[in-house]
């Protein structure tokens, strides 16, 4: 019996010496530094493994689990950290736990509207919200604008940005990016489409990345919205009637809104919409400037986030028969 609690104890010694060697003894950084990376969706798991991997912790497991009972894993800001010189876990965990990266971070979402992309602006705490009393007008002109619609005019990505940065900052950089993959796309547009500035180009990106997610998509998009603003045909795209509808929008559309006339409604107007009703992303800005080979005119959801596309009424009405009407009857 002695003998099996010596052993007993034997193992316990063990397990907490190499528990406090794998929290307490010091891992050294690498030369200048090791750079962490922690986005907004970022969890403790994927924290941990990403540092075990490159070797600035020595359990990633053991982490996660001392996160996890200490409540450590609800906590952790996002941002950018520099871990430099010796590091343990628990001063790694700690430094995530304190909240203080050396970079914070925003994340804008592909279709996003204005109203939201000021939404999460102002629910940013890192960010000083010099802009937050603006009006849209004001905000415009405040970045050097003039008098533009702030609408499609910011790239949607994840911006890395020093706590205390003012929000007009962030504008001006979400636009410069945006301005420089739109010059890269205008300026790798195909011959004939039917834009006469880039700023057309972007609104019709701005139709695409609201009308489909799925990317096999976009490019049969926009030639179907190609195709038929060739043939003077009206786009007929229910989210520009949507963003018409502005908040009297409450998650469905009806036969009358698709017949009530707003400079957005693309049932009772012709050509584009007078200014972009989203922001594109890269993928969507590059639909525009590059729409499939096709002479498909109509496209109707399939159910599984993917369209058909139809060349002639005839078919396109098959496939509504198939797709909605028939949804609708089971």
């Amino acid at each position: 019996m002695k003998k099996i609690s010596r052993v007993l104890l034997l193992l316990l010694l063990c397990a907490a010496g190499w528990l406090a060697w794998a929290l307490l003894l010091p891992v050294e950084m690498p030369a200048g530094g090791y750079k962490l990376l922690v986005g907004p969706n970022r969890t403790m798991k994927q924290i941990a493994h990403s540092l075990a991997k490159d070797g600035a912790i020595r359990d990633g497991q053991l982490m996660v689990a001392l996160a996890r009972i200490t409540g450590s894993d609800r906590k952790v800001k996002a941002g950018l950290y520099r871990l430099d010189g010796s590091q343990s876990m628990l001063d790694v965990l700690d430094r995530l736990v304190q909240g203080h990266p050396d970079e914070a971070s925003l994340t804008t979402i592909e279709g996003w509207t204005f109203r939201q992309l000021r939404q999460a602006v102002e629910r940013n705490p890192d960010i000083r919200h010099d802009a937050r009393k603006l009006s849209d007008v004001d905000l415009v002109a405040r970045i050097g604008l003039g008098d533009a619609s702030p609408e499609g005019l910011f790239f949607p990505s994840t911006y890395l940005f020093t706590p205390g940065t003012s929000d007009l900052d962030l504008y001006r950089q979400a636009y410069a990016t945006m301005r420089q993959h739109l010059d890269a796309a205008w300026a790798a547009r195909k011959p004939g489409l039917p834009y006469t500035s880039p700023y057309e180009l972007l609104t019709m990106a701005s139709l695409i990345e609201k009308e489909t997610s799925s990317e096999a998509d976009r490019s049969m998009v926009a030639a179907v919205f190609v195709n038929r603003l060739k043939k003077g045909m009206r786009l007929q795209t229910d989210p520009s009637v949507i963003y018409g509808m502005g908040a009297s929008y409450q998650g469905n559309i009806g036969k009358a809104d698709l017949r009530r006339d707003t400079p957005y409604n693309t049932y009772t107007r012709a050509g584009l919409t007078p200014t972009p009703i989203s922001m594109p992303g890269k993928a969507a800005l590059y639909a525009a400037a590059q729409p499939a080979e096709t002479d498909a005119l109509y496209f109707v959801a399939r159910g599984d986030g993917s369209s058909e596309f139809s060349s002639t009424l005839e078919q396109h009405n098959q496939a509504v028969r198939k797709y909605i009407l028939k949804k609708g009857q089971q």
